[in-house]
């Protein structure tokens, strides 16, 4: 139980250097960029001029219609360019990721972690128990852990240092299958 202890422990804080790494090397090759810093500062004088307009009254006539329209679009092509250049070096950090997760599992191959209180739904009992003998569901692999406080430690150390999508960035990434479950504007 005490070891187990220890190498839940143990994993938390290889997630926690893994995103502390991770968010060091973005920061390196993206935030830091002049490229960024220049897509980033258009896309907010865009959203603010965008909800200048939105702001300034219900009444907007058809050709102010069509003008905060077009506002709109390219401020959804601002967003679409920024991600692609984001895109570029998460995928090489994402390669470097993966060979050093491919590591880790090799490390802790068999070794049970930790024991669930629950049993876990069939569809995530193979990333849950991934590696281990025998069938008891409860117990808790190297990979389970890993990728959940991982997750959870990245996006906490983003807003933390700021580097968490801006408003008008994440209001845009709304659009489409992840508005679906956004609570409606009257409920924010």
């Amino acid at each position: 139980l005490a070891s187990m202890f220890l190498l839940s422990l143990l994993t938390v804080f290889i997630s926690l250097f893994t995103a502390a790494v991770g968010e060091a090397l973005t920061y390196a090759l993206v935030y830091r960029s002049e490229q960024y810093k220049r897509m980033k500062a258009e896309i907010d004088r865009q959203a603010k001029r965008l909800e200048r307009k939105k702001d300034q009254g219900n009444e907007i006539e058809r050709s102010n219609k069509r003008k905060l329209e077009k506002q709109e679009e390219r401020l959804k092509v601002s967003n679409r360019d920024l991600s692609q250049f984001k895109m570029r070096s998460m995928f090489a950090i994402g390669l470097a990721f993966t060979a050093l997760l491919t590591t880790f599992s090799s490390i802790f191959e068999g070794i049970t972690i930790a024991k669930l209180p629950f049993e876990p739904i069939s569809l995530m009992r193979g990333i849950s128990h991934r590696n281990l003998p025998g069938d008891n569901f409860k117990e808790c692999s190297f990979i389970f852990l890993y990728v959940m406080s991982a997750m959870s430690i990245r996006q906490s150390l983003q807003k933390v240092l700021g580097f968490a999508p801006s408003r008008a960035m994440a209001k845009q990434s709304q659009v489409g299958f992840g508005a679906l479950f956004q609570p409606p504007d009257q409920y924010r």
